[in-house]
């Protein structure tokens, strides 16, 4: 299979209005990278999502060269893709047939990749123009980073919290639910949620940042493996860099903005995206459930063995309580 810089995978659920927007500013964001290749997955929306992505292509398609693929899996749908053999550029849909999650559905995508760098863009943001060329460019001068994740800004133009992230250990977790981290944001004793103490206007290490910008190489997700498809929604990327890390492998904060996050347009759970994203309220509890059982996961699977189990039972007693109240508040919700 031949190799391109880069593959970027937009991962899509009933996100038809956000989805335009980002396609749009993906092909305005690669200009300058030699050979890259944008697959589209979609996890079964019914908004119209699909139309979108075929108008999208059928737009470029003077660019390129009509390509199709086979049927591949029941539950997968692979239709055309649209190539441009002299530059060794490809845009590529595929369409799921059911909302297979977040790591399921990347992982599709992934299979699919033949960049050298491989980008998880999700489909509820905007990258700014040269923004990608700039994050391959970092990558090809810092061999040590195994993953890269950019300041994100959100459509109040404050940063996205989530793209700068301690690991939850206990003592993280317990400090940011009790509000002590909000209080006292440059601590580091009560700040270990965010780490917001740490220099946000320069580029550094970090534990985690989000999915919804993250800029791996190849060579690094051969070598701890892809997305945990036991996560249906949400923990799967601070599952993700937690392996990046324990492989040795650095993590690294871009701390120059280079895209606009909308928040939670597939979950439904978020304000910032409540008008411009259809979710229907089973969609929401089912998320709820699985934000909640992602902790858990998460848990189960690096902390156990490595915290007494006294304070696994404290913290996972604390995980189905707060678990219990969120899913009841969107059963509540009309």
């Amino acid at each position: 299979m031949a190799e391109v810089d880069l593959s970027v995978i937009i991962l899509s659920y009933n996100t038809k209005k956000l989805l335009q927007k980002c396609l749009e500013s993906v092909i305005g964001g690669v200009r300058g990278v030699r050979g890259c290749e944008l697959i589209i997955v979609d996890n079964g929306s019914t908004d119209g999502s699909v139309e979108t992505v075929r108008n999208f292509i059928g737009k470029y398609s003077c660019q390129f060269v009509s390509g199709t693929e086979k049927l591949s899996k029941k539950e997968e749908l692979r239709v055309p893709l649209i190539r441009d053999n002299s530059c060794n550029q490809t845009i590529k849909l595929i369409e799921n047939r059911a909302n297979l999650g977040f790591a399921k559905g990347n992982n599709i995508g992934l299979k699919e990749a033949r960049g050298k760098y491989i980008l998880f863009l999700n489909s509820d943001t905007e990258v700014f123009p040269g923004a990608l060329e700039e994050a391959v460019e970092y990558m090809e001068n810092h061999p040590e980073v195994g993953a890269l994740t950019a300041k994100t800004l959100l459509p109040s133009g404050k940063m996205d919290p989530d793209c700068h992230r301690g690991f939850p250990t206990p003592w993280a977790s317990i400090t940011y639910f009790l509000g002590l981290e909000k209080l006292f944001p440059k601590s580091k004793i009560f700040g270990q949620y965010h780490k917001f103490y740490l220099n946000l206007n320069e580029n550094h290490e970090i534990d985690a940042g989000a999915g919804a910008f993250m800029l791996v190489p190849r060579r690094v997700i051969e070598a701890v493996g892809s997305w945990d498809e036991k996560y249906f929604f949400y923990g799967e990327d601070l599952d993700f860099f937690y392996r990046i890390k324990k492989a040795g492998y650095r993590v690294m904060f871009y701390a120059k903005p280079l895209l606009k996050h909308y928040k939670g347009a597939s979950s439904g759970l978020r304000k910032e995206s409540k008008n411009i994203a259809k979710n229907s309220k089973e969609n929401r509890i089912r998320v709820a459930r699985a934000s909640v059982n992602a902790m858990e996961i998460f848990y189960k699977k690096f902390y156990k063995d490595i915290y007494p189990k006294w304070l696994t039972w404290l913290v996972l007693g604390a995980i189905r309580v707060k678990g219990f109240f969120r899913v009841l508040k969107y059963i509540l919700i009309n």
